[in-house]
């Protein structure tokens, strides 16, 4: 770490709104940003950090955006996002000291860099873990909903000027049990907001520490057992070698007829193998998902097509407000970063998460 009286000279790699970078500099006036907006792929959407495919440099602009690159001893954001593009910078740049992904789930891109233990020994890396918990929450609150409430079926009614000549029963939160799979800011945040609904909320949690609106901590290895008493999953944890398939077999061949699943963290969570037999066996009654093991989800995948399952292009977690909370964060970190301080996010390079 640096010590205080120093300051940092900070790459801005991938399109970020000037109000942002001003943000930063107020939050944290040590910072010496080298930030050229004509250099970087202009983002399509509000967060689109990946920006226009089409954009092209010059031999001129490629250039500048390398000397950024190479002369930085700190990076907002991987460089076009490109894992090879980021490897190529560590290995060329020896004062590069650390490097902020913009993706919560970064730790993945840093692993596809393919850094040796030297360098990953030398650049710290951080991501934006916790930003979108909020707006995630919120899909997988609708989502839970959604199956509750039987959406399809008021679609379906609506369609075809339906008015049934039985009025039916919905299911309510106050009535269920939800269980979080993986209790990080992500969790956390959705299980606040189903314990204000009332819901009871049960979560994994291999700490076993107590959680803010957590009714029942659940070990791991008893995933099977609390999924078959819950009405509900909600899945939020990230795609490591340890989580790849954590929800398989086990799990969907043990739960209870009609159990609605939401999925906001990582595809390669579920093994979807074993998810569609469960939704064609009713097992699984509707399923949100924002996220798939593939993406983007391919044409011929039955997910497309199952009545019961709602895509989303893995969108939920886009807000207005995104790249402001990543300023935010960015800021926060560089104090900590100048200050000798823990890092907040930092990435495990063991499980790159």
């Amino acid at each position: 770490m640096m010590p205080t009286t120093q300051r940092l000279r900070v790459g801005i790699a991938v399109d970020l709104p000037a109000a942002d970078l001003e943000l930063m500099r107020e939050l944290e006036p040590r910072l010496d940003f080298i930030y050229e907006p004509e250099l970087y792929r202009p983002q399509r959407w509000h967060g689109d950090w990946e920006g226009e495919p089409s954009f092209s440099r010059t031999p001129e602009q490629a250039e500048r955006y390398h000397q950024i690159l190479a002369s930085s001893q700190a990076l907002f954001g991987i460089p076009d996002v490109n894992p090879g593009l980021l490897q190529k910078t560590v290995r060329e740049n020896p004062d590069l000291l650390w490097v902020h992904t913009t993706a919560a789930g970064g730790g993945s891109q840093v692993k596809a860099a393919g850094l040796n233990a030297d360098e990953l020994d030398r650049v710290t890396f951080t991501t934006s873990a916790g930003v979108h918990g909020s707006t995630l929450a919120e899909f997988a609150l609708f989502g839970v909903l959604a199956g509750a409430k039987n959406l399809r079926k008021l679609e379906a009614d609506q369609a075809q000027k339906n008015w049934p000549s039985e009025r039916w029963r919905m299911r309510h939160l106050d009535e269920m049990t939800i269980l979080v799979v993986g209790l990080g800011g992500i969790g956390k945040a959705v299980a606040e907001r189903f314990k204000a609904c009332g819901s009871t909320v049960w979560g994994t949690s291999r700490s076993g520490k107590p959680v803010s609106g957590v009714d029942r901590l659940i070990e791991p290895s008893q995933l099977a057992a609390a999924a078959a008493e819950a009405d509900a999953i909600v899945a939020t944890l990230p795609g490591t070698g340890s989580t790849e398939g954590l929800l398989g077999s086990e799990v969907f061949e043990a739960v209870s007829e009609g159990t609605i699943f939401v999925n906001v963290g990582r595809g390669t969570v579920v093994d979807e193998s074993a998810l569609i037999p469960a939704l064609e066996a009713g097992r699984i009654g509707f399923a949100a998902l924002d996220v798939v093991a593939q993406e983007p989800l391919a044409p011929n995948s039955v997910l497309w097509d199952h009545p019961n399952v709602l895509i989303s292009p893995h969108t939920a977690a886009l807000s207005n407000q995104e790249t402001t909370r990543i300023a935010r964060l960015f800021a926060h970190n560089a104090t900590c970063f100048l200050d000798g301080q823990v890092l907040r996010n930092k990435v495990d390079t063991v499980e790159f998460y």
